[in-house]
């Protein structure tokens, strides 16, 4: 029997663009994983520059800052210590690479190329990348190791080409985003090329939050009988180290496994980590909301809390004329329990003032939705007044129901630099508030116990914007609406598909309706972390103009 390889999985999170910040972190877990004598670390997909690069990849001292990061990481590796494996690009003769190199020795023992580029969902590699050849393994500290890139451990040909040439262990890096299907696709996809290959597979994956996207870690290794190795911890940066153990011509890994977070748990870390991460990242020294005693902004005012702390979270609290006493104890209530600072400015005045204003304009008309958004967009007005003297971010508190439907005021609730509702449905909005009431979160640096009041999750959702509305005055129950817009979002499934499954004719072409009505409110909004397989954004790509009409066809 030889020796064990001891192999660090360097989960870490990158800082998109900041090469010397990335290299300087990975340097410093070099050093702490060779104390726990670690022969190798490997760090997830394009590490050193962040991913997605888009169009920086196109610039050349974006790039040059890149190489020199190379160049110092490859110069570290001359004290004898870990080899490094590293995600990169590499721009090579004219074109752009999504790469890994293998470091050691003061040299640059290998570089590989991704093969399999994506062009879907939330990827678009291809249009910045050349596709690379098919690699084999590189012989690193007595193993024979294949580190496929992302997709090609997605796809079954570059774990293949690898077992044939020979590799003892294969050791994915990876940029995979979360949603809340996720996890359990990737496991499936690496049991079947443990049983496809016959050799064990760790699965390195990126942690934190940039833009839209959020990496959750939840890196893991699994042996060749299928058989779960090691499984790191969720949402938060983790170095383990993993042992690789060779007899008989046969690796079998071994390392620590932290169980994976229940769904809901996933859903409202990965909530924080993506709001947490946007903030920092971007320099905010915190961030602004409107406080309505509504479960939207009670959802995100907790969020904000266990994300960013409560110094960091101011709410204001902006009635007008038709908001309730219950609504103005409620918020009160809860920015007590979270322990924000909450500001109450009355918009009556402002509203009034305008009515004036536009009285000429509205002449000869009965009061509707104008009047109604004015009320929205003053209050957007106030918030980002604020914003801008003061630096804090303002967040939009709507929820992927209200986005789909268009149930939404442009320059109103949808102001905001970042809204962390966007790709959440109602009824999980709901869920989540009772989670979190029973919950705190794992590195949350909110209080325990209950900080969304009872009255809050209970009493039917309303804007607020006239006398006795309720959001079911508008659309469909939310549990109804919510089955029907995923349909129609996630699966792009038509009006009849989705009446044969039970729902109501009426209310799925409604939906379908206000759905396609409101795709240019939504390439205006702001944007949000991408929690479920097909989000507003990056996802899913419709024409603002367009002939088409699901309806009357």
């Amino acid at each position: 029997m030889t020796k064990p390889v001891l192999i660090a999985l360097a989960q870490m999170n990158a800082h998109l663009g900041k090469v010397n910040a990335n290299v300087s972190r990975l340097a410093e877990a070099r050093a702490k994983s060779a104390l726990q004598g670690a022969e190798i670390i490997v760090t997830p997909e394009m590490f050193l520059s962040g991913y997605p690069c888009d169009d920086l990849v196109l610039r050349n001292d974006f790039m040059a800052d890149v190489a020199a990061g190379i160049d110092q990481l490859t110069e570290l590796t001359s004290d004898g210590g870990p080899a490094i494996v590293v995600g990169a690009p590499a721009a090579i003769d004219g074109a752009i690479y999504n790469s890994v190199f293998v470091l050691d020795g003061g040299k640059q023992l290998a570089r590989f190329d991704k093969v399999n580029l994506p062009n879907y969902g939330v990827f678009d590699d291809k249009r910045n990348f050349t596709a690379g050849q098919m690699p084999g393994p590189v012989m690193l500290r007595g193993l024979k190791i294949g580190f496929p890139i992302c997709e090609d451990i997605w796809e079954p040909n570059v774990a293949e080409c690898l077992e044939e040439s020979g590799a003892d262990l294969i050791i994915a890096i990876n940029a995979s985003p979360f949603d809340i299907s996720k996890p359990e696709r990737r496991m499936s996809t690496i049991v079947a090329r443990t049983v496809e290959t016959g050799l064990p597979v760790a699965y390195v994956n990126m942690v934190g939050g940039q833009d839209e996207l959020v990496y959750d870690g939840s890196s893991f290794a699994i042996n060749a009988g299928g058989k779960l190795a090691c499984h790191l911890p969720s949402f938060s940066g983790s170095v383990v180290v993993i042992s690789a153990q060779k007899t008989a011509g046969m690796v079998t890994l071994t390392g620590q496994i932290t169980p994976p977070d229940s769904d809901l748990t996933a859903l409202y870390r990965g909530l924080c980590l993506g709001l947490r991460d946007y903030v920092h990242k971007n320099g905010f020294p915190g961030v602004l909301l409107g406080l309505s005693g509504g479960i939207d902004s009670a959802l995100v005012a907790a969020l904000s809390v266990d994300a960013l702390g409560a110094e960091a979270v101011h709410a204001v609290m902006m009635p007008s004329a038709f908001t309730s006493q219950e609504s103005l104890d409620d918020a009160a209530e809860m920015a007590a329990a979270l322990g924000i600072r909450l500001d109450t400015i009355a918009i009556t005045p402002a509203v009034d003032a305008l009515g004036t204003m536009l009285s000429d304009q509205f002449a000869g008309t009965a009061p509707d939705v104008a009047e109604e958004n004015i009320q929205s967009r003053l209050r957007g007005l106030i918030l980002m007044g604020i914003s801008n003297k003061h630096g804090a971010m303002v967040l939009a508190t709507g929820n992927k129901s209200e986005y789909a439907a268009g149930y939404s005021t442009l320059y109103g609730d949808m102001c905001g630099g970042y809204a962390p509702l966007k790709d959440v449905w109602k009824v999980d909005v709901f869920r989540l508030c009772e989670w979190r009431n029973r919950h705190l979160p794992r590195g949350a640096a909110g209080p325990e116990g209950v900080v969304i009041p009872q009255a809050i999750i209970d009493k039917p959702p309303s804007a607020e914007l006239r006398p006795d509305q309720k959001d079911t005055d508008s659309l469909p129950p939310y549990d109804q609406l919510d089955a029907i817009m995923a349909a129609l979002c996630e699966e792009m499934a038509d009006i009849e598909t989705i009446v044969a499954r039970g729902y109501n004719r009426d209310d799925v072409t409604q939906a379908s309706q206000l759905l396609f009505r409101a795709e240019y409110k939504r390439f205006q909004a702001a944007p949000g972390p991408k929690m479920t397989p097909v989000a507003f954004g990056r996802d899913r790509r419709l024409p603002l103009t367009s002939g088409f009409n699901p309806i009357k066809r």
